[in-house]
């Protein structure tokens, strides 16, 4: 299995289990996620989740060798099916804590978002690096990372697609905390026992109502997403910087 689910004391741990591709994110793997989100929010004895990957890092984004084999037609249907993993991981009413280390990249940056809370491992880099292959940011990266910094500074490393490192994200107040690579599982259980020990049911309220806050809503931005993703992944632009990066070149986009 390309996510492993391990359950133990009322914590639930979600492993993105794909190591040899820095757990870029599969057809699989989205399933995977949106069926274990489901099955845990309804589980009354797991009280808190962490969601992790093994490996060298969390996440390198999504499958570059995948995208440019679809249509039209195809990309909207994937969109959609693929909107549904971050729909039910930020609708589990129990808290959910990121723990993540190395790469955090493009899509792998939307699942580390769509949960409550981040611990960063010292190795952390993270980019919104969806520029590299001519597509829109997705996964509601954009929603998530505007309640984090304001559009701004949400525009700023969206549009630059820059890595910034696990210092620098605590100081965004995007991590809540920086740890020894050789510490984050650890620490990660703990917050974890202790979110588990804690009014669990107050806080699935609790973050319905900071849900609440914010429009359009998650699903009203993915459902704008999957058209706008449908458009780009037909553009040459996207077909340029997918070439690029299996080549292992510099895309050379001409803005079409």
């Amino acid at each position: 299995m390309t996510v492993r689910l391990e359950v133990s004391e009322g914590i639930a741990t979600l492993t993105l289990d794909r190591p040899d591709k820095v757990n870029a994110m599969s057809d699989e793997m989205y399933d995977l996620l949106h069926d274990h989100s489901h099955a845990l929010s309804a589980d009354p004895a797991v009280r808190a989740i962490i969601l992790t990957g093994s490996g060298k890092g969390f996440c390198s984004g999504g499958d570059i060798g995948n995208m440019a084999k679809t249509d039209l037609t195809g990309s909207r249907a994937r969109s959609k099916s693929r909107h549904r993993t971050f729909l039910a991981l930020a609708a589990i009413e129990k808290p959910v804590i990121a723990a993540v280390h190395g790469p955090v990249y493009g899509i792998g940056t939307s699942l580390m978002f769509a949960c409550d809370m981040i611990l960063a491992a010292q190795s952390t880099t993270m980019a919104l690096s969806f520029k590299r292959v001519g597509v829109v940011p997705d996964g509601g990266s954009i929603f998530f990372l505007s309640q984090y910094l304001g559009i701004a500074k949400a525009k700023e490393l969206v549009y630059t697609g820059r890595k910034v490192g696990a210092d620098e994200l605590a100081a965004l107040n995007i991590a809540m905390r920086v740890v020894p690579d050789d510490a984050l599982q650890a620490e990660a259980r703990a917050l974890a026992a202790e979110m588990a020990a804690s009014a669990t049911w107050m806080l699935g309220l609790t973050k319905k109502m900071f849900q609440f806050m914010y429009t359009p809503t998650l699903e009203q931005l993915l459902d704008y997403e999957a058209l706008m993703q449908t458009h780009v992944r037909l553009s040459e632009d996207h077909k340029e910087g997918v070439a690029a990066f299996k080549e292992k070149r510099a895309p050379r986009f001409q803005g079409r």
